[in-house]
């Protein structure tokens, strides 16, 4: 049987290499139905006014499907120069929001209690 849990899928010829896999088990479990995709400026706009009435580019977006399955969806258009601001690499930030919107996914807002979650994956996975 194959392992369906986490997938990737691209629009765009890179994406960098963190082990996606590792921190999505840390933070969701082995169990837990992923699949990312990294898409542009358009796709990305699109998904965040159909499905959050916002009309701005985001970097990132979560949507939890139900309990053991969700997507994350990144703009490396829009994520990589706000790197800079993080004192990330372009690569290490995309690894960030990853980490961001898999603490989303686990029912984590805004906030102390996430910052500080994000801080423990960071140093956990050597985020830079």
């Amino acid at each position: 049987m194959l392992d369906h849990t986490f997938v990737i899928s691209s629009t765009i010829a890179h994406y960098p290499e963190f082990p996606y896999q590792k921190m999505k088990e840390a933070i969701l479990g082995k169990k837990y139905e992923l699949s990312v995709a990294f898409v542009g400026t358009k796709r990305a706009q699109k998904l965040n006014v159909s499905y959050r009435k916002k009309t701005y580019v985001p970097n990132v977006l979560s949507f939890p499907l139900d309990d053991s399955h969700g997507e994350i969806v990144l703009c490396p258009e829009i994520a990589y120069p706000e790197a800079k601001d993080y004192f990330l690499s372009k690569d290490g930030y995309i690894a960030f929001l990853f980490i961001h919107g898999l603490l989303h996914l686990k029912g984590h807002d805004h906030g102390d209690t996430m910052e500080s979650l994000e801080r423990k994956y960071v140093k956990q996975f050597g985020v830079v």
